[in-house]
This record gives C-alpha cells, structure tokens and sequence, in this order.
C-alpha cells in the first residue's frame, strides 16, 4: 500500500477508522473501550475525527475538553504504551509526511498528559474540572 500525506477530512478519517479497529480488536484495549464506548460508537469516531482535524488540519472543528472524558477510565501506563503503538504503527501504515509526524508526536504528547493526569487524579482523590 502506498502512504500518502494527511491532507483533507478523508486522510482523518481512514486514520482514525483504521486505528479504531486495531484497539477493538486488542486484547489489552478492546474490552477497555467496548464497555466505556458501548453502542456510541459513531459518536466517538466523529468527535475523533474532529479532534484531529483541529490539531493536524487547524480546521477547528472540535471544542471541548479532551481530558475530562478519560479520567475515570481504568488504565495504567501499559494501556498507554499500547495505545501509542497501535496509533504510531497505524500512522507508518498509512501516512508519510509532516503531519503524520505531528500525528505520532501529538498522540504520545497526549498519552504522556492523560496518564500523568489520570495518576495525580487517583492518587489525590479529586476530579477534573469538567
């Protein structure tokens, strides 16, 4: 397959549809995600989509917080670990270029902030400004 670069709404899309099937499918996230996603599914995928349109096409298509979502998720550094694989190795797949660059660089920037958070959450017993 040829990679080509993330350049319009479609490239977000195959990258997060493709993505999204390899953690279904993971032994380590699958479960994870199916019961927290549940049948929202289509949902989850567009606000994705969004999400990486904002930050790779600053087509600033999302709003909110993405954070506040994931807090409460149970998941520990090796989920992590597991997910910027999954997304880095999807990215290589896929995609060359600048912004498939960005897009391994600000998914493990985003892992690295969402556990960090996660841990200082649990270990202080507070919650997240929503």
């Amino acid at each position: 397959m040829m990679r080509v670069k993330i350049e319009s709404r479609k490239e977000i899309e195959q990258l997060v549809d493709s993505f999204y099937s390899k953690v279904r499918k993971d032994e380590l996230l699958g479960e994870i995600f199916e019961q927290i996603i549940q049948d929202k599914w289509p949902e989850h995928l567009d606000k994705m989509y969004r999400f990486w349109e904002t930050v790779l096409l600053e087509d600033h298509t999302y709003f909110g917080s993405p954070f506040t979502p994931h807090a409460h998720m149970p998941v520990e550094e090796r989920h992590f670990k597991r997910w910027v694989s999954l997304f880095n190795e999807t990215v290589d797949e896929l995609f060359e270029g600048e912004k498939a660059e960005r897009a391994k660089w600000q998914g493990g920037r985003m892992a690295e902030m969402f556990l960090i958070k996660i841990n200082y959450f649990r270990e202080s017993g507070r919650s997240p400004i929503t």
